[in-house]
């Protein structure tokens, strides 16, 4: 998946357009949570904008919760909700790169999160 974003004319400033965007792509489900932003320069440079101009979008969808950034790991889009919701979302790509990492298909990966889930519930 690549970040599809078109800054235009319309007088409307970039780092908000970058902004706008990057937000309702997210709420949108376009970019899921926890994929990864390319990098404020790597972002600049495939715009044809200033750095700055990104990095100050960044820091409002940060403020805004649409992304988070993780040290030197990178940013990367936010869980959107609740914290419970926010906490599943978060246990749940950890789960989805670890059975990933092992090898598992997807249908042995949801098949072990079942009956956890039958387990835990009691169904």
């Amino acid at each position: 998946m690549t970040l599809k974003i078109h800054i235009d004319d319309s007088g409307v400033p970039p780092y908000e357009q970058v902004r706008a965007q990057i937000s309702e792509l997210a709420r949108a489900g376009t970019l899921p949570v926890g994929y990864r932003l390319p990098t404020v320069r790597g972002l600049a440079e495939s715009l044809g904008l200033a750095a700055n101009t990104v990095a100050k979008a960044y820091r409002v969808l940060e403020g805004d919760g649409v992304i988070e950034t993780r040290g030197r790991n990178g940013t990367f889009v936010a869980a959107a909700g609740s914290a419970v919701e926010k906490e599943l979302a978060s246990e749940g790509r950890a789960f989805a790169e670890r059975a990933h990492q092992l090898g598992a298909s997807q249908e042995e990966a949801l098949a072990a999160v079942r009956d956890a889930l039958r387990a835990v519930y009691g169904q």
